[in-house]
């Protein structure tokens, strides 16, 4: 396999992952925990995974306890079910350690926004300005970034950086528009956008609070400003969680990503909680397709296989740690 940058071996590059048949006798769920044990890994998963991929992952979280989690690891591999950049940002903070995802093909629409020569160009235009990128970017985007931020703390991060310092927020435009006017910062934002948020119908959510009167409407500030006007409550995928575990309500209508409401269900049995409908959909829910093609089959198949593997060059891991190794530092002071 070839260890250039962004660069896997073909049959993983066509296939996304190992396309092998699995016994129909076999349980996946037994096989998993075993081949865990047995190659000495740890099972990441994200809140926007399929509720049997949580329910069977060592740890669950947003970005940023994914991030801090994969930081402290003592694990001899990774196994990340997410997207792209979360595997990569794993290998950048380990890079002695072996990290795998299920499917290479799980990418991100919102990192796709922000390819790594445009956004090199559009820098340059502005000299003087720190970068701050999220996380949902490729190593290349970190690497000209000065700091790396999660929707848990970008408001934190920005006002880490003194009033007078001129500002590139990336590639986010509805977070960054979103952390603008709580931080009262001028920042030049890059014009990218999430799949899933863009796409919830404020016209539907209205309409689902007509027939749910007592429901609170929660919010990801990568949604479009006019769900945030009319949202109870707006916050990371986490703070979210845990606004449902703290507040009275009964019922919520949430415009985020469906994967969360699994948790909120397993928090809050006696709750009810219902999925933002997006503009074009019959099923009425937002589901990332990236998230989503992440399976039982290709989380056994990436164990016993041990691939598709995380591969970046040593120049890429250590310009891309520095914005990550900062944001893990600016997020233990502010626990403090």
């Amino acid at each position: 396999m070839n260890n250039n940058n962004n660069t896997y071996s073909v049959d993983i590059l066509q296939k996304g992952f190992i396309d092998e048949e699995v016994p129909e006798n076999i349980n996946l769920v037994n096989e998993i925990y075993r081949l865990r044990n047995e190659k000495n890994a740890v099972i990441l998963a994200h809140y926007y995974q399929e509720p049997e991929i949580q329910d069977i992952a060592d740890y669950v979280g947003d970005s940023l306890a994914l991030s801090q989690i994969a930081a402290k690891t003592d694990k001899d591999m990774i196994v990340f079910a997410g997207v792209h950049f979360m595997a990569e940002t794993a290998k950048i903070i380990n890079p002695s350690k072996r990290v795998l995802i299920p499917d290479m093909k799980a990418g991100c629409s919102l990192a796709d926004s922000c390819p790594p020569d445009d956004f090199r160009k559009f820098c340059e235009k502005f000299p003087n300005h720190k970068v701050i990128s999220y996380i949902n970017t490729s190593a290349a985007v970190k690497t000209m970034s000065d700091v790396i931020c999660t929707s848990s703390n970008a408001v934190e991060i920005v006002n880490s950086f003194p009033e007078n310092q001129k500002l590139i927020f990336a590639p986010d435009r509805n977070l960054g528009n979103y952390v603008a006017g709580i931080t009262g910062r001028k920042m030049v934002i890059w014009n990218g956008a999430c799949h899933v948020h863009e796409e919830f119908s404020i016209e539907r959510i209205l309409e689902l609070k007509k027939i749910n009167k007592e429901a609170k409407i929660l919010a990801h500030p990568e949604c479009e400003k006019p769900v945030l006007i009319i949202a109870d409550f707006i916050g990371s995928t986490s703070a979210l969680l845990d606004f449902t575990k703290k507040d009275s309500a009964k019922e919520y209508i949430v415009a985020t990503e469906t994967g969360i409401l699994h948790q909120m269900k397993k928090l809050n049995p006696e709750k009810i909680f219902i999925p933002a409908p997006p503009k074009d959909s019959t099923c009425g829910c937002s589901d990332c397709r990236f998230m989503k093609m992440i399976t039982l089959k290709k989380l056994y198949l990436c164990l016993k296989e041990e691939k598709p593997e995380i591969f970046l060059e040593e120049e890429t891991i250590r310009k891309a740690s520095v914005p990550i190794i900062r944001m893990l530092e600016l997020s233990k002071k502010l626990l403090r």
